[in-house]
């Protein structure tokens, strides 16, 4: 299959394009998510102690914040990690009504296992293609991240 195509002769739109390219990351993204550690973390768990990792302790409303959610329901998601063991609390040092949430090592353990494991899913899926495929690939990667931050 020619993965280059003669742009004089394909009449795709910007749009046609922008709705192909938009359900082909969105399947992509959720087959990848579907990869997860042990803990079988919702993706908006997952993404708080992606976060933490990340950046290190946060307080609950930096991390509302950050996944654009209410202060209430990062707070529930919050105490359901500590609860599992993740992600732990303690008072912050300088406001005594908030407190800092911390990865724990079982939390960052969490972390590198999922995105080990899709990681893995990923490459076995690239495995399949052709040298050729995979280089349109990687330059689909560089112009995707350059989309994303634009």
């Amino acid at each position: 299959m020619n993965y280059v195509k003669d742009v004089t002769t394909t009449p795709a739109t910007t749009g046609a394009l922008a709705a192909e390219l938009r359900v082909a990351i969105s399947r992509a993204a959720r087959r990848i998510k579907n990869e997860r550690g042990d803990a079988g973390l919702s993706d908006p768990q997952f993404n708080v102690v992606a976060l933490l990792d990340l950046h290190g302790p946060m307080t609950p409303g930096q991390l509302a914040e950050a996944e654009h959610i209410a202060a209430p329901a990062m707070t529930r998601t919050v105490g359901l990690l500590a609860d599992l063991g993740l992600v732990a609390k303690a008072d912050h040092p300088t406001d005594g009504r908030q407190v800092v949430v911390t990865l724990t090592p079982a939390g960052e353990a969490e972390v590198r296992q999922t995105r080990l494991r899709r990681d893995v899913w990923l490459a076995g899926r690239l495995d399949g293609l052709t040298p050729q495929e995979r280089a349109v690939l990687e330059d689909a990667a560089q112009l995707l991240r350059r989309i994303a931050t634009s």
